[in-house]
């Protein structure tokens, strides 16, 4: 299915991202690991995100901005990558306005800590890059093309996540 081919596509840019000269969020050298362990929620305090956490954050604005989440999206990111990688895609043609959900689901993410690190519109989408406790995220929004998505992709920028990253890009490319 093609929407296989944006979460690679999305996963390629997170690591583009992650690896070019963010200001300071970026994992230095200590834990590469994303987290087996914990509650899940990223906590408080300082402590690094994990792949649940980022889920939870990510869930919460959106379903409180008006979103629902299209369950198709979330099956696209591979077992390996499951505690690097997230997906969470919104079902826009479900919401009442989705260029509001989306601005309103930005604005919940960085109420809760997420820094914007870069954004890009062109032709009516939007793409903003988002950072948090070592983690970078890439909220689309194509809700006025007629493709009609909204995706946020986040990945571990930790070099163990980027290397699985990577790796799976490469295995991608190959079976193309």
């Amino acid at each position: 299915m093609r929407k296989a081919k944006w979460v690679a596509a999305a996963a390629g840019v997170v690591l583009l991202v992650a690896g070019c000269g963010s200001e300071g969020g970026t994992d230095k050298g200590g834990s590469s690991s994303a987290g087996s362990t914990g509650s899940g929620s990223g906590g408080s305090g300082g402590g690094k995100l994990d792949a649940a956490g980022v889920t939870k954050e990510i869930a919460d604005a959106a379903t409180g901005a008006g979103f629902t989440q299209d369950a198709s999206g979330d099956e696209e990111v591979s077992a390996e990558l499951k505690d690097c990688m997230i997906t969470w895609t919104a079902d826009a043609e479900k919401a009442v306005n989705p260029v509001k959900s989306y601005g309103d689901t930005i604005t919940a993410l960085t109420g809760g800590g997420w820094k914007e690190a870069r954004s890009f519109e062109q032709n009516g989408s939007v793409i903003k890059s988002l950072e948090k406790s070592g983690w970078t995220m890439q909220a689309s929004n194509h809700a006025q093309g007629p493709l009609k998505m909204v995706m946020f992709v986040a990945a571990d920028n930790g070099p163990e996540c980027a290397a699985k990253i990577a790796a799976d890009n490469e295995k991608s490319r190959q079976s193309s």
